[in-house]
């Protein structure tokens, strides 16, 4: 099959024949129909993310069941999925206080470069290569553990079910499950991209009375008002991001933050456009190395709540299913966050383009048996 593979931080992806092994215990091929470009893989790319190479990218697909290994019960051949990165294992200590999200297999694969239990099944050239975060979508086949799959409904087109693998995912339930954000609200969200518009809409959905959206690229300013922002500050000829929400909210600050860039700077700033007793969540993922400086004196005198958000804090077996419907019956926007479709032969150029900024979500689309996408 063809597969983009890195084959080391700094290089472009190379367009690769790459062998497929024999899906083991608990293991599912999958046909992959589409993987939405995310700046986690661009982080990879650049180095910021370490993780072993070479590896096969790509964590946000979709894509039907193509085969199924030995004591798979979840899905069968046929059956339409969204490919989740957080394959929690249901039985480790976190899994068994209800956050999924924070699996220590889950972490474990993320930084082995394996599947659940170990292994590798991808190879070229009698080389391993390394999967990513399970997934492994930029190519045209996936094997993936079966808790990394969730069954959808199949009249949802599967590029559009892509996204939800992580970008919709975890900007929704960074409002619906971190913040619980109750109606009435006002939000400030640092970041117009991908996960920052579905932190809006979301934001909208649940009944926020203000919504400001803060980012350096003008036409992602202009989705942002499409998407739900009531307010929006150009921040590209500022470094001031603190002031202009301050005067957006009678100079308090806004109830809820969120920081979805994933830098130092900005998640200092959300914290300061916070009011007092308010809530920051930081969504964005930033290099690991990265520290934050904040006011220790105001960490007491301010008494802000700051809380992270990993995929949202979300139950994918049962926000993904949810999202869809919602989507379906007109409530969330996914056709307005897809900017451009690529091939998988494009799939630098698409990543130049979301260094550029010139992408809300570009989706690689594979080609598909008529029906199926």
């Amino acid at each position: 099959m063809k597969a983009a593979v890195l084959p080391d931080e700094g290089n472009l992806l190379e367009i690769r024949d790459v062998e497929l092994l024999a899906p083991g215990p608990k293991e599912v091929v999958v046909r992959i129909a589409a993987s939405g470009i995310c700046h986690s893989d661009l982080h990879v790319i650049d180095g910021h993310l370490p993780v072993p190479l070479p590896a096969v990218l790509g964590h946000e697909g979709a894509g039907v069941v193509e085969e199924v290994g030995p004591g798979v019960t979840r899905v069968r051949p046929g059956d339409h999925v969204v490919l989740s990165w957080v394959p929690s294992c249901g039985s480790c200590f976190y899994c068994g206080i209800d956050r999924p999200d924070m699996c220590d297999e889950a972490f474990a694969i993320q930084i082995q470069g394996s599947l659940p239990g170990g292994g590798v099944r991808l190879r070229a050239h009698g080389e391993e290569i390394y999967h990513f975060l399970g997934t492994s979508c930029f190519a045209e086949r996936a094997i993936l553990h079966e808790n990394g799959l969730v069954k959808i409904r199949s009249d949802v087109p599967l590029d559009r079910a892509a996204l939800v693998g992580c970008a919709v995912t975890t900007g929704y339930g960074a409002v619906m499950h971190t913040a619980q954000l109750p109606k009435g609200a006002s939000v400030a969200v640092v970041g117009a991209g991908g996960v920052g518009l579905n932190v809006i809409q979301a934001a909208a959905l649940a009944g926020a009375r203000q919504i400001i959206a803060l980012d350096r690229v003008p036409e992602k300013l202009a989705l942002a008002r499409r998407f739900g922002a009531t307010d929006v500050v150009d921040a590209s000829d500022t470094d001031d991001l603190v002031s202009p929400v301050l005067e957006l909210t009678e100079g308090r600050g806004a109830d809820y933050s969120f920081e979805v860039v994933g830098r130092p700077e900005t998640i200092a700033a959300a914290y300061g456009m916070t009011r007092k007793a308010g809530t920051v969540v930081v969504v964005g993922i930033a290099a690991p190395h990265l520290e934050v400086s904040l006011n220790a004196f105001s960490i007491p005198s301010q008494s802000r709540i700051l809380t992270g958000s990993w995929y949202g804090r979300s139950h994918p077996d049962r926000d993904i299913p949810a999202i869809l419907d919602l989507y379906m019956e007109g409530r969330l926007d996914l056709d307005g966050l897809i900017t451009r479709r690529y091939d998988l032969q494009e799939i630098n150029e698409a990543f130049a383009a979301l260094r550029r900024g010139d992408l809300a979500r570009g989706v690689i689309t594979f080609p598909q048996p008529k029906g199926d996408a």
